[in-house]
Order: C-alpha cells, then structure tokens, then sequence
C-alpha cells in the first residue's frame, strides 16, 4: 500500500529563532519518497516555514487520513503558551507573547494521529526547546500518543544569539540519501552515533515503539478502511457502554469512546451526528468544571463547529445551531470571529426557513 510522508519544518522569523529548521528540508526532500516511507511508493508534503496553524493543521488532517502508513518527520522549536504553559511548535510568526495563536499545540498533532491504526505512524522529530520548555519538557515528557512510534531528540537552547543547526534530523537525511533504509530503531542509533561523533550532545532521546496491535482501535480503523461504517460504531460504542459501566458517563474513558464515535461518524459522512456527538463531548467536559480554554473543550467546540458547517440539510442545521452558539460563547476558540459566524450562517438558515 502506499505511504505517505509529512516534511514539516518550522521557527520563527527574526531574533526568536533558535535553529534553522527549514535548512534540512532540502537533504530530506533529496531522499527517494519510497526510502522516506519504507514503502514501494509515496506521497510527499513539504512545509517550509508555514505561517499559520490551522494551515498547518489542514495538511496534518489529510495526511493522517491517508490510507496505508505514515511518516512526519518534523524539525523545529518548542515554546509554552503563557496560558496553559503547553507545549507549541513555533511558526514563522511565533513571538513568546503570541505563541497560543501562531505557533501549533503539540496535542493537535496527537489528536489528529489518534485514530490511525496501530503500526501505521511513525514521528521522527528533531526539536530545540526554548529555556522555559526545556525546563518543563525535562521533568515532564513530550506525549506522542498512544499509537505512534517517536524517534529523536529534544535539545536544549543554544548559547545566546546563535541559531542551532538540526543535526540530528541532517544525519538522519544523510544515512537514507544512501537509498537504504534501515528498521527505525537502527536509524535512529545510528543518526545518534553520528551526532556524537560530530561533537553534538543528543539532549533528550525522544524514543516510543510501536505498541501490540491488540488495540480495539485497531479493529474499528480496519471497519472504516473496509467501508464498514456501521461496524466501526457498534464496536466502539461497546466500549463506551463498558467505560460508562465501569466509570461514569463523565470519566475520561468514557469521553474517549464519545469522541472516537464523533469522529466515526464524521468519516461515515454524518456531519450531523458527528457535531451532536462533539456538543455533548464539550458539555459534558464544562459541566464536569474543565475550563473553556482546556485543550480538550476548545477541540471539542472547534470540531462540533466544523462538522455544522459541513450538514447538509437545513432543518437540522438549525436544530443545532443554537446550541452550538451557546458553547461558542463560552468556548471562543483560538479562530478570531468564531461566534459571529455562527451566528451569521444560523441567521441565514433562520431567514431560509
């Protein structure tokens, strides 16, 4: 089955720049799209340098949704927003003022490689991390996901005014440029050698092998890809009656099983399910005292929102609107004037009507 391979490297502009990312995108782009992948054949996206998250978010989107296996090999710098103090990838825009709104929270990356089957996604990640993430990142790890494989390294800033040079990932493109292309594992020991070799401290090894595939989420992604929509919601609302049984409606098991059914339904082609399905995820999450700008609530509201852009049928396009406005004005979301379209299509659908 084809791969397809994801090529992001990013940081800020001006002084805030730590390492120049963008500079090994050309060793890596030289690599055969088939060396990249492991597979016999491949679709390469490349991001130089990208400006604005969601931009960034869209192409994560496509290719985690990309039949057959996938490879993001990412270089860049980690910033925390002043907010949360969550970790981000900084864009081109990035400033330290700014970071909740230009740079890319790392739990999108998660959430968006959430539901790919076990076995199917590979990280091999290159980052320097400012002075306050470093400090973080040390006692408290970066968290990939459960599904995905990570090789790499987490470094440290660089000595004042000087802009590091992604090492790591350059010895990584440089030992596939030979056309060979070792197990992952190996790779990444051998990437590492040669940084040590070249004087250059690893930082942190960033290292999570694939689990066992004996995963329901396995299971359900093999449904979807089969066609077998139906299939994949029985399984996992299994789940999420064993979940609701074993530890409430509100638990966190039990919202995974929720929001696993929201996105089912969304590749089933349900928009209208899909955005209920998200609305009560978000509800139930601020009822149970999580803040409107809890990284799980916005990405609730913000797919709920996005799903009700994409129904069809008018009448239960107003049906949710409301509701859908209410949690917009609790949940603005990092996207500027989020509550007035709302308000604006469902005035649209009300006229209609």
């Amino acid at each position: 089955m084809p791969g397809t391979v994801l090529l992001l490297a990013a940081a800020p502009v001006g002084r805030g720049r730590l390492v120049d990312a963008a500079s090994v995108l050309p060793v890596l782009a030289a690599v055969p799209p088939s060396v990249l992948s492991g597979t016999d054949t491949a679709t390469v996206v490349e991001l130089a340098d990208p400006l604005e998250p969601q931009a960034v978010l869209t192409r994560l989107r496509a290719a985690a949704a990309a039949p057959g296996p996938l490879t993001v090999f990412v270089t860049g710098q980690l910033q925390l927003d002043r907010r949360q103090r969550l970790p981000h990838l900084a864009l081109a825009r990035t400033t330290p003022a700014t970071v909740r709104y230009t740079a890319l929270p790392w739990h999108w990356l998660r959430e968006e490689l959430r539901l790919r089957p076990d076995g199917t996604t590979t990280v091999v990640a290159d980052l320097h991390a400012d002075a306050e993430s470093w400090e973080l990142l040390r006692r408290r790890p970066l968290d990939p996901g459960r599904n995905i494989a990570v090789y790499g390294r987490l470094a440290p800033p660089p000595a004042r005014r000087t802009v590091a040079v992604p090492a790591y990932m350059r010895a990584v493109a440089t030992i596939l440029r030979s056309g060979r292309r070792p197990s992952l594992p190996e790779l990444h020991e051998q990437a590492l050698t040669r940084l040590a070799d070249e004087g250059g401290g690893p930082g942190l090894v960033l290292t999570a092998p694939r689990p066992a595939p004996a995963d329901p989420h396995a299971a359900i992604a093999a449904c979807v890809e089969a066609g077998r929509h139906g299939d994949a919601d029985a399984l996992a609302a299994r789940w999420e009656q064993a979940a609701v049984r074993a530890h409430g409606a509100a638990s966190e098991d039990a919202l995974h099983w929720a929001e696993v059914r929201a996105d089912l339904a969304m590749f089933a082609g349900d928009a209208a399910r899909s955005c209920r399905a998200w609305l009560t995820v978000a509800a139930t999450r601020l009822a149970m005292g999580q803040t409107a700008d809890a990284p799980a609530v916005e990405a609730a509201v913000d797919r709920a929102h996005h799903q009700w852009g994409r129904i069809r049928d008018p009448g239960r396009a107003r049906e949710l609107g409301p509701a859908l406005a209410e949690l917009r004005g609790r949940v603005p979301g990092r996207r500027e004037g989020a509550l007035d379209h709302v308000r604006q299509q469902l005035w649209q659908l009300q006229t209609q009507g």
